[in-house]
């Protein structure tokens, strides 16, 4: 058993490593950890919760590839992801601006929780204002205990 979480372990470990494939690393190091620092702030439009830097979708490679090529004519950091989000919308990015287009996405799980609260208050509001049930009148508590008692009768026979 702790062979097998051990593999899994170091598998983990290296799946990051191996997104990146050697073809795709620039020769320049500096060149190369300004594309690894962009790369993990843009989202793989294929697996959608994960960098480009760590998926090893086709899509996410070829952004990989596209970025280093911004990043060796020279594009500064901010030309090199503005090209990518001219192409692919502020949705490849992993964090996107806080602006008009993506108020749903910053304010929707807020705007849900906070209409999921709102439910909740009121039906607790209206549950409480419900009124008590009536108790059982004689006749009613007399056909229950003959009801009870047949239920009985039959489990004992079944």
């Amino acid at each position: 058993m702790r062979l097998v979480l051990t593999i899994l372990f170091l598998c983990a470990l290296g799946t990051r490593a191996l997104a990146v494939e050697p073809g795709e690393r620039l020769a320049d190091p500096a060149l190369e950890a300004r594309a690894r620092a962009l790369s993990e702030q843009l989202r793989c439009l294929v697996c959608q919760n994960e960098s480009i830097d760590e998926s090893n979708a086709p899509l996410a490679h070829d952004l990989r590839v596209l970025l280093r090529e911004r990043i060796k004519d020279g594009d500064t950091d901010a030309q090199a992801v503005k090209f990518l989000t001219d192409r692919y919308g502020d949705f490849v990015l992993l964090k996107p601006p806080v602006e008009p287009a993506t108020y749903v996405l910053w304010f929707g799980p807020i705007g849900v929780l906070l209409l999921a609260a709102g439910g909740a208050l009121i039906y607790l509001r209206r549950r409480k204002q419900l009124p008590e049930a009536a108790p059982l009148s004689d006749s009613e508590k007399k056909r229950l205990q003959r009801l009870l008692r047949e239920a009985e009768l039959k489990g004992d026979r079944g």
